[in-house]
C-alpha cells in the first residue's frame, strides 16, 4: 500500500511545487533571496533528493493515519502540520544563521510549505480512497 501511495505523492509534490517555484513566485523567490542563489541555477540532485524523502514523510506522517482513521481532513491536517514544522525547520534556521534572509520569506515560504503539503495529503488520501488503492 504505501508504494502506490508514494507513487501518487511524488508526482503531485513536484508538480504543485514545481508550478509555485516556477510560475506562481518564481519573482517573489529571486527578490527576497537574490544574491543568496546559487550561480547555475538549481541543483537538480538534491531538489530531487527532498522531493523523494518528502513524499515519504507525507506518506507515513499523513496519508496513512488519515486512511486509517479520519480521512481527508485528518490527512490534511496532519499535512499541515508536517508541512510547517518541515518548512520551520529551514526558514527558522535560515532567518538565525543567513544575512539576507528576510522574514517576509519566512512567513511566505511557512504559509507555502504548510499548504502544500497539507492539500497533496488530502488530495492524495481523497484519490486512493476513490481509486480504490487501499
Amino acid at each position: 500500500m504505501f508504494w502506490k501511495l508514494y507513487g501518487l505523492t511524488v508526482p503531485m509534490l513536484f508538480l504543485v511545487d514545481g508550478i509555485w517555484l516556477t510560475l506562481v513566485a518564481r519573482g517573489f523567490y529571486r527578490r527576497e533571496l537574490g544574491a543568496l542563489l546559487r550561480d547555475g541555477g538549481v541543483r537538480v540532485e538534491f531538489a530531487a533528493a527532498f522531493y523523494v524523502m518528502y513524499a515519504a514523510g507525507i506518506v507515513i506522517f499523513a496519508v496513512l493515519p488519515g486512511l486509517e482513521r479520519g480521512g481527508v481532513v485528518r490527512s490534511a491536517l496532519l499535512g499541515a502540520l508536517l508541512g510547517l514544522l518541515a518548512y520551520a525547520a529551514y526558514d527558522l534556521t535560515n532567518l538565525a544563521t543567513l544575512r539576507g534572509f528576510s522574514g517576509r520569506m519566512a512567513v511566505v515560504d511557512l504559509a507555502w510549505g504548510t499548504l502544500l503539503t497539507a492539500g497533496v495529503a488530502g488530495a492524495v488520501t481523497a484519490l486512493a480512497r476513490a481509486w480504490r488503492l487501499v
